[in-house]
């Protein structure tokens, strides 16, 4: 194979050749949803309290943790009919529409497992392929995108990943209120207004991932090559032994850039707080707005009832309907936050707009304890209207700014890593970065329940102000991030 060291102008892309890039992350963003605003709901539904739900949500980072790596690694040295990300992407779609149409299922599989271990299986299905979709799309707008359209890619790619997030949020909500369906769970079961929302989300994930795959054609490998200033050799697939690609992977962990270290600070305490909230914004506002007891959280409690009582099953319902609603809310705030975000990052420095974003989250987080009116209000959502304590609506308030700090997570630290990389290897430091998502989240997973049951007595309002806390010190650790760190292109292991 010949080499090509030149360099050639990457041709800047139209508006909708970024959005065709990026039109897949709104479907995938619509599971992803999803499963973030209903999978605490389903887990409680089959028997899980308040300190396992952060347990079985460990499921979600630790298939991260594994799967993205190994997906950055084979797609930068993939090249088949479909591309080079596009397989991936595709076959991680499949597989996670089909952990959608069975996680609400679980409890028809009771006969081959308890339905607590099926959905938990289902759950680690969905996150695997979730994540197998994730990393490669990531590196297609930075394979795709030329430099100075990075920002405009970014945060193209966030608008429609909270659009995604929006419609998969309130679909709940939406099936139980305009359609009709009920939203109240038998005990063991699930409710019908998530088990149909999951089927729809599975749809929409294979169509807009369709879109994706056929309406974009990535670059040839020697045309990928000039484009980046890589010897032809680097974009053809690795056929050294299984033994030595590790030792190159971990070498590539010893040495990544120091600008990742740095956003790595960032990135622990950002998803640190994001996976607390959605592990516990339902029984927190189950609990400080709709005033349903902490026992009633708990199975032993369960145990020891003949029928939970319709006011509290009612009350568990139209909480874990609100929630879709006011994660719909934050994903509406960031997808309006996109539109400028690249703009203000270009004006302002990424820097100062990231940290910015981050401290309106934090607190957003914060302020979640000062809304407490139990009076009932009618609302009009424009599909409906509903009647909900006043508390609750005016959470929307808070969600605003993590809203902001969302945007800005999904968009600043990809747009601020992405310089810093040597092209020819994108995919793997991507997947490697994906362990700053991972790792947090993990620690989140094993710490917060004990917090919560031991520290705050299964008062689940006090574990999102700790959420609060971690989002503000992740906007101080932001001016310590080095954005001008890149690797050097030669010399740098291959994985």
């Amino acid at each position: 194979m010949s080499s090509s060291t030149s360099t050639h102008q990457q041709p800047n892309l139209s508006f909708w050749q970024i959005w065709n890039v990026s039109f897949g992350f709104l479907g995938v963003q619509f599971g992803f949803a999803l499963q973030n605003a209903n999978v605490s709901r389903i887990l409680s539904d089959l028997g899980a309290d308040l300190h396992s739900l952060s347990l079985y949500w460990l499921v979600a980072p630790i298939m991260g943790l594994i799967v993205q790596p190994w997906v950055g690694a084979a797609s930068d040295r993939t090249w088949g009919r479909l591309g080079r990300r596009r397989p991936f992407i595709l076959a991680g779609a499949i597989a996670a529409a089909i952990g959608m149409l069975l996680m609400p299922n679980a409890p028809l599989f009771v006969a081959i497992m308890a339905p607590m271990l099926f959905g938990a299986m289902m759950l680690a299905l969905m996150d695997a392929s979730f994540n197998v979709c994730f990393q490669p799309f990531r590196s297609l707008v930075s394979d795709m995108v030329p430099n100075g359209q990075r920002n405009v890619g970014y945060s193209v790619q966030s608008l429609l990943i909270n659009i995604g997030a929006v419609i998969g949020s309130i679909l709940p909500f939406v099936l139980t209120n305009v359609i009709g369906l009920e939203n109240t769970a038998k005990a063991g079961e699930v409710a019908p207004s998530v088990v149909w929302a999951f089927y729809l989300g599975a749809t929409v994930l294979l169509g807009s991932v369709l879109w994706t795959v056929f309406r974009t054609k990535e670059y040839a490998p020697e045309d990928y090559a000039r484009y980046k200033g890589l010897e032809d050799e680097d974009t053809q697939p690795n056929k050294a032994p299984l033994g030595e690609r590790l030792s190159n992977f971990f070498k590539l962990v010893a040495n990544m850039p120091s600008t990742m270290k740095q956003l790595a600070i960032v990135q622990f305490f950002s998803w640190f707080s994001l996976y607390i909230m959605w592990v516990y914004t339902t029984p927190a506002i189950t609990q400080h707005i709709w005033e349903v007891d902490k026992v009633w959280f708990d199975p032993a409690y369960l145990s020891t009832v003949q029928m939970v009582p319709q006011h509290i099953a009612d009350a568990k319902g139209a909480a874990g309907d609100w929630v879709g609603i006011l994660f719909a809310g934050y994903s509406v705030f960031a997808a309006l936050f996109s539109i400028v975000l690249a703009r203000l990052a270009d004006r302002f420095g990424r820097k100062l707009i990231y940290s910015l974003s981050l401290a309106a989250g934090g607190l957003g987080y914060l302020s979640f304890s000062l809304f407490q009116d139990f009076n009932q209000v009618s609302v009009n959502l424009l599909i409906t209207e509903v009647t909900v304590p006043v508390g609750a609506v005016n959470l929307l308030i808070p969600m605003i700014g993590v809203g902001i700090a969302w945007a800005a997570i999904l968009a600043m630290p990809y747009a601020m890593l992405a310089g810093s990389l040597p092209a020819r290897q994108t995919g793997v430091y991507m997947g490697i970065f994906n362990y700053t998502v991972a790792m947090p989240q993990i620690i989140a997973g094993v710490s917060a329940g004990w917090i919560l049951s031991n520290v705050f007595a299964n008062e689940a309002i006090y574990i999102i102000m700790v959420a609060g806390g971690s989002m503000l010190a992740g906007a101080i650790a932001v001016y310590f991030v080095n954005e001008n760190n890149p690797v050097e292109q030669e010399g740098t292991a291959h994985a």
